[in-house]
């Protein structure tokens, strides 16, 4: 062949669909099929097929979420004797006594203390701050006070619901931040 025969080609569409292969492959090709399945093993009977893996794959999921309810639900706190009710707890005012739930996911003694602290100068170092700096802190008190209470009603009627719980740890951790964040506060120049 001569060197303009022998160019390289880039793509399909450079070469001529005129040009015929030298032989038709297709019958050999057709002939190794029939005798590959000709030779297979015959398929077995539904009865003795293997579980497909999706099916093993979803009973672990199955088994998984059923183990994770069993041991949430044994972690959950009891109520104590005398706790008051779901429905009687979102009833409980700020100043009351604490609620089962209170009990269940606030049991920290040195929270306790620190918030008890925080919540016997808090009057005071509210006075001392300018009025629209009182009203930003009264604010988000009370917006946490309403979501804490939300929470325990939630969790009243879905004690194993971990987001609900995060959630609710999570508003206890917001309500020290703002506690502290007053206490700390320069009494002339608000928070």
């Amino acid at each position: 062949m001569s060197g303009a025969d022998e160019r390289k080609v880039g793509s399909l569409r450079e070469l001529s669909p005129a040009i015929e292969p030298a032989r038709d492959l297709w019958p050999q090709i057709e002939a190794r099929i029939n005798a590959e399945r000709s030779t297979a093993a015959p398929p077995r009977p539904a009865r003795a097929r293997a579980v497909p893996p999706r099916w093993l794959a979803a009973a672990a999921v199955v088994a998984s979420v059923a183990v994770g309810v069993w041991i949430g639900r044994s972690l959950l706190p009891a109520s104590r004797p005398g706790a008051q009710s779901p429905n009687t707890a979102s009833r409980a005012s700020f100043a009351d006594a604490p609620t089962a739930l209170d009990v269940a996911y606030v049991s920290d003694p040195r929270y306790q203390r620190d918030r008890a602290a925080l919540m016997k100068t808090l009057q005071a170092r509210l006075a001392a701050l300018p009025p629209p700096a009182r009203a930003k802190v009264m604010a988000s008190l009370a917006a946490i006070q309403g979501a804490k209470q939300d929470l325990q009603n939630a969790l009243g009627k879905d004690p194993g619901n971990a987001l609900l719980q995060e959630l609710l740890v999570n508003t206890y951790q917001d309500e020290m931040r703002v506690l502290t964040d007053v206490q700390a506060s320069d009494p002339g120049r608000g928070i």
